[in-house]
């Protein structure tokens, strides 16, 4: 019983239970607080929770952000074409999975092989029947793309696939570079390559090669960013950074002047296939190059011919230059009074510590004058000049000239040669351009310095640099004198001696004459190395030619060179001389009416006017114009808008509809070359001087990629 009442007396009352689990509860709630505000505290100190920053998730939430892409900028030509700009190509796919539909229930997939193949092979490079055997093989997948013949579309392309409206055809867009001339100093100019940029799926279009590359940092410029945040009632605000579009580069190229060397490049080396050519005309004042090319090239739009050659030879290849390095010779020779008009040397053979210098005429021409031997391109009067001189004195003019060092283009892959100048037969040897190789950028700088009173110019073919938004100049060309190798006596003796080369009798380079201009050149012919030896045969030779003209007052300085051409009996100085002459005249021609005082006329915008307007248009404004076609409105014209010409000059005017041959006869081979280019025409010309006979008789009607040959005289 007693015990019974103890235990009893030991149970707890239900107020203490209720005060017990009242105490358990609040230290159980001050726990969770506490985790709670340790929580709170760690998320409000790190603004991080579950390893998301919170800022950044805020931020994105309620914060667009927008690249804007910066616009690459406009390469041009000293005219003021383009010649490299932004433009936007396409990639052409067909969607053939037929549950495809828009909103409305419109057809997306293609509905009819036969219709879509006829489009395709309409306006791209494929046929019918390999357009509509794609199309077949693609049943039973969502889509598909047609290779090379469907990417890189133009946007006129584009359009006009979509006019057609045949279903399931479609569109991916992608940034690209525009080439609107093709064939142009392409390897100048240079190319891009579209690359991704960091952190993003985007990309940018980067120079690759030549002033894409050179100025590839001006030309990019920086892209822009706009940030749009939303703020509650208040709406939105935007913020960022401005987008700068990239500069416009403007180089020193004459539009017609390039297109002109183009031409009688491409004919030349059609006819003697070399392995590569070279051919660069300069403004031997300034140092400006205004036409430039080589062989092999390619067509920058659509890269054909790329593969044959990627270096740009005017900087990156190095030659040994043969009897055109005899020009630095002599003028060493000169300059440091180791020239002696009265003496005479024997020809034919010369042995240096029983090595033989040979003449290219081994029988030689008897005893004869340094400026004789310079005429004849005797390597033994020139070996005897170096021997006079000595080695010393030799290499020092040879570094004077620049041609140990670098002429700074700012190309890439630019070299700066080599030489051989260890024994006396090496030595003499470098007199008339074996044993030393050399650049033709290096071989142009130097000739600036016979051209231009002994005064050596930097050469450039960037003239200036502008911004696209404010139109201001940023940079500007101007030329520099790199050095004074020799004095102005003898610059001018030199080019009396380069005379010789083409009007005496003897002269290596009578081809070179031009009617009504006094010509200075001199002509070259090296041996071509393969490392070890040199190779033999006729078609185993550089040939060469430097030519400057007015010759008193050099305004041109034109460089050529022919690297072991296929001649079949024929010579390599008129294969050269075509070029030279053509394009060399051309340049002469137009320095000359710029400084008469014949009146000149600014070139209107003819385009798009009726074709009995825009003539007499052009007759009173005091051009002389040759329509070309018989439709109602002008849709090309060979002159500029803007342009200003000599009044009297030429005017070729192409009409809408089926186009007609005018009479070219009296036309210079500049005026056919643009005639040419303006039609699409696949031009052959033959000689120099003007139009005697054209293949293709005037009134016939003519279609571009046509061919047409003239013969000039």
């Amino acid at each position: 019983m007693n015990n019974k009442k103890q235990r009893m007396t030991s149970k707890r009352s239900p107020k203490q239970n209720r005060r017990i689990f009242g105490q358990w509860l609040f230290f159980g709630a001050i726990l969770v607080f506490g985790v709670l505000s340790i929580r709170f505290s760690y998320i409000a100190i790190t603004h991080r929770a579950n390893g998301v920053n919170l800022v950044s998730a805020t931020k994105k939430l309620y914060t667009t952000d927008q690249t804007i892409t910066a616009k690459r900028g406009t390469i041009y030509t000293a005219n003021g074409d383009p010649i490299a700009e932004d433009t936007s190509t396409y990639t052409i796919y067909a969607i053939m999975a037929k549950n495809q539909k828009d909103a409305n229930g419109k057809a997306l997939y293609v509905k009819n092989n036969l219709a879509v193949a006829k489009v395709l092979s309409k306006y791209l490079p494929i046929s019918y029947k390999k357009a509509l055997a794609t199309l077949q093989k693609g049943t039973g997948k969502f889509q598909i793309e047609f290779g090379t013949a469907g990417k890189n579309i133009s946007l006129t392309t584009k359009e006009k696939i979509q006019a057609q409206k045949v279903s399931g055809l479609h569109f991916i867009e992608s940034e690209a570079r525009l080439y609107p001339n093709g064939t142009f100093a392409s390897h100048l100019i240079g190319l891009t390559s579209s690359k991704a940029v960091k952190d993003s799926e985007a990309t940018r279009l980067t120079g690759s090669m030549g002033i894409e590359l050179a100025f590839n940092k001006q030309l990019s410029g920086t892209d822009g960013r706009k940030t749009v945040t939303k703020s509650g009632y208040q709406g939105s605000v935007t913020s960022g950074k401005k987008v700068k579009d990239g500069d416009n580069v403007y180089t020193t190229i004459d539009s017609k002047l390039q297109t002109l060397l183009e031409t009688k490049m491409a004919a030349v080396a059609d006819k003697v296939n070399p392995k590569t050519m070279t051919a660069t005309l300069m403004n031997a004042k300034t140092g400006a190059i205004l036409a430039t090319t080589q062989r092999p090239t390619f067509n920058a739009q659509t890269k054909s011919g790329l593969s044959k050659m990627w270096r740009n030879l005017l900087v990156e290849d190095t030659y040994e230059p043969g009897s055109t390095m005899k020009v630095f010779t002599m003028a060493a020779a000169i300059n440091s009074g180791n020239y002696n008009a009265n003496v005479t040397v024997p020809t034919g053979t010369y042995k240096i510590d029983n090595k033989v210098v040979p003449d290219w005429n081994t029988s030689g021409w008897g005893n004869i004058t340094y400026a004789k031997g310079f005429a004849l391109s005797s390597n033994v009067a020139m070996a005897h000049l170096e021997q006079t001189m000595g080695a010393k004195t030799w290499l020092k003019y040879i570094k004077r000239f620049g041609l140990r060092s670098s002429t700074n283009s700012g190309l890439a892959n630019e070299q700066t040669g080599s030489i051989q100048f260890t024994y006396p037969i090496e030595q003499a040897d470098t007199s008339f351009g074996q044993g030393i190789q050399i650049t033709a950028m290096q071989m142009l700088r130097g000739f600036t310095a016979i051209a231009n009173h002994g005064k050596m110019l930097q050469p450039y073919f960037v003239s200036k640099v502008t911004n696209p938004n404010t139109h201001k100049t940023v940079y500007r060309a101007k030329p520099k004198v790199v050095g004074q190798p020799i004095s102005s006596k003898t610059a001018s003796q030199v080019l009396s001696h380069m005379q010789d080369v083409v009007y005496k009798s003897y002269g290596t380079g009578t081809a070179y004459k031009i009617s009504g201009y006094r010509i200075a050149a001199k002509t070259g012919t090296a041996q071509v190395s393969n490392g070890s030896t040199y190779e033999t045969g006729d078609d185993s030779y550089l040939y060469s030619v430097v030519g400057m003209a007015p010759a008193k007052n050099p305004k041109y300085i034109m460089y050529i060179t022919m690297k072991q051409p296929t001649l079949n009996g024929t010579s390599a100085s008129d294969d050269m001389a075509e070029i030279f002459k053509t394009v060399m005249q051309r340049a002469l021609e137009e320095q000359k009416a710029s400084e008469s005082k014949t009146a000149t006329v600014k070139m209107q915008d003819l385009t798009g006017k009726s074709t009995t307007a825009a003539e007499k248009a052009a007759k009173q404004s005091g051009v002389k114009p040759v329509v070309v076609g018989k439709g109602s409105r002008i849709v090309k014209q060979s002159i500029s808008s803007g342009t200003v010409l000599s009044s009297g000059q030429r005017v070729v005017l192409v009409t809408n509809g089926q186009m007609y041959m005018p009479n070219l006869t009296g036309w210079s081979a500049s005026e056919v070359a643009d005639f040419a280019d303006l039609t699409g025409l696949k031009l052959a010309t033959n000689g120099t001087g003007y139009v005697k006979a054209q293949s293709v008789s005037a009134g016939n009607p003519i279609d571009a990629k046509e061919s047409l040959s003239v013969t000039l005289k």
